[in-house]
């Protein structure tokens, strides 16, 4: 792949930018994780060097670097927001956004710059933020659209696992997969939970690109092209903090259910997958009355928090796909 190259140095103190946790593992855990991401590009058919933001750009040479990147993006996704995707964030209108004057300008002028653009100049963690989920859910529709899924981007969980790994830009000249970006950058290099180890290894250059610390609630910003995904929303550095915390809301309130006869919370297996992040099965439920509009479910889950239990449901992966009619003006 063509473009900027990082690198990733140690200063003087043993830290380094990219985390000087990650660059303290063992040798062996970095010869694991090359190992595991060779096998699993080969039963995904993942070919290592294949993205999706080939091609030139479309601009001189002298403008490419420098436009505004991160603005074109957010452009693009307010764009995609009015002209494909329904008020409330759930369905995309695929076929719409594929023949969209805003889809072929962000193929052509804005994805191809991603080759030349060091995510290091995202100088604030809200910056990164609201770059990276940008990003993820832009990359999404695009892996979408390129692989003209109909159904499901995957069927079955090795199908699931390659339409991850398959589609991916190259930024700064290093490729960056949906994985690399959900669980690399912004879950701190934690890995994928269905697979042990971390995303990274100890010396991958992307380790400067991590947002920390991690913000669980990412997790609910998120569109993975399903359709128990949370909504698609378009995120702002200036106003991450008060989206995230929307997000969440929006998604506990309109997710949890409680049976009080059984004593049980039934909630989006987001919640089993990614328990870790939340501090485990306390943490869920910290989390849950934190974001619980007042109300009988959260007065019960404070007078219950020590004896409930889960019920986690099943995930809808098909594809979150809808025709939006075409109004006239």
């Amino acid at each position: 792949m063509s473009g900027l190259r990082i690198e990733t140095r140690v200063s003087e103190d043993g830290s380094s930018n990219d985390q000087s946790h990650a660059t303290r593992r063992s040798p062996w855990t970095d010869r694991l994780v090359a190992r595991r991401e060779s096998f699993l590009d080969l039963i995904t058919s993942t070919q290592p060097g294949a993205v999706l933001n080939e091609g030139e750009t479309g601009l001189p040479a002298n403008q490419a670097a420098g436009s505004d990147l991160t603005a074109d993006l957010k452009r693009f996704m307010d764009m995609t927001k009015m002209e494909a995707i329904d008020e409330q964030g759930y369905s995309v209108d695929y076929k719409r956004l594929k023949e969209s004057p805003a889809y072929r300008e962000y193929r052509k002028r804005c994805s191809p710059r991603l080759r030349d653009f060091d995510p290091r100049m995202l100088s604030t963690r809200d910056e990164k933020l609201a770059f990276w989920i940008n990003l993820y859910n832009a990359l999404i529709m695009d892996g979408v659209i390129a692989k003209e899924v109909t159904e499901s981007v995957g069927s079955n969980p090795l199908a699931l696992l390659g339409f991850f790994r398959q589609t991916a830009y190259d930024v700064a000249g290093l490729r960056m997969n949906a994985d690399d970006i959900e669980h690399g950058i912004l879950r701190g290099n934690q890995g994928h939970p269905m697979i042990p180890g971390p995303q990274f290894a100890s010396q991958d250059a992307r380790l400067a690109w991590m947002v920390n610390p991690v913000d669980v609630r990412i997790h609910f910003a998120l569109n993975c092209a399903g359709r128990s995904c949370p909504p698609i929303q378009v995120y702002t550095p200036e106003k991450i903090d008060q989206q995230l915390d929307l997000a969440a809301r929006n998604f506990v309130d309109a997710d949890l259910q409680i049976d009080q006869d059984r004593n049980t919370a039934q909630l989006s297996v987001i919640f089993n997958w990614f328990g870790k992040d939340f501090g485990g099965q306390r943490g869920v439920i910290d989390f849950l009355i934190e974001h619980l509009p007042q109300g009988e479910r959260k007065t019960w889950l404070l007078e219950h928090r020590d004896t409930i239990a889960f019920q986690y449901k099943t995930y809808d992966w098909g594809l979150n796909s809808s025709h939006i009619p075409v109004t006239s003006s």
